[in-house]
């Protein structure tokens, strides 16, 4: 299933970029459907950069509940290459629960949007193979997959804008307390 999310930020693309690729940990106070934000891993080659970044969510999520359903479905990581001469990243997610069923990657691309903005640009595809969950009986795998696809899509999409309005408050006030307004 196809992923698209748009996201306009106020803010300039090489700005944009180099936060979502730099400081994404320090976002965490403007994302309250996640609790955690790890980078575990980072290779430089000149404009190229690698990470490997552990997420957590549930945040919004009574803790009972989060008891309940287990931290590997709210949980994934993100393997990403970011390229610095084309504001450009390539990334894939690995869930933490039914990894071998669920495929997910897209490119993000940080594009000019008028004079000192950016419309972030996500284009992806999500793909649940439901045999390959053991619960599911084959008969079911079809509609599970396709019924799967669809939520975590809408999911994904969703929590990618509230991600992108996050980075736009964490520049907005990283801006402010340096004393520069962002674009009208």
């Amino acid at each position: 299933m196809e992923l698209r999310a748009d996201a306009r930020i106020p803010f300039p693309p090489a700005l944009v970029f180099a936060a979502c690729r730099d400081e994404m940990p320090k976002l965490l106070p403007y994302l309250p459907s996640i609790r955690s934000i790890e980078v575990t891993a980072r290779t430089e080659r000149g404009t190229i950069v690698e990470n490997v970044v552990d997420w957590c969510s549930g945040g919004d999520l009574p803790v009972f509940l989060r008891a309940v359903i287990g931290p590997s479905l709210m949980s994934w990581t993100d393997y990403a290459t970011w390229y610095g001469d084309q504001l450009a990243c390539d990334w894939r997610t690995e869930a933490h629960a039914f990894t071998a069923a669920v495929r997910c990657v897209a490119r993000d691309r940080f594009l000019e949007d008028g004079p000192g903005k950016t419309l972030l640009e996500i284009r992806g595809v999500l793909e649940v193979d439901a045999r390959k969950i053991v619960a599911v009986p084959g008969f079911l795998a079809g509609t599970v997959g396709r019924s799967m696809e669809s939520y975590l899509v809408g999911k994904i999409q969703s929590d990618l804008v509230k991600t992108a309005e996050g980075l736009a408050h964490y520049l907005g006030e990283k801006r402010s307390s340096a004393g520069v307004a962002p674009a009208p």
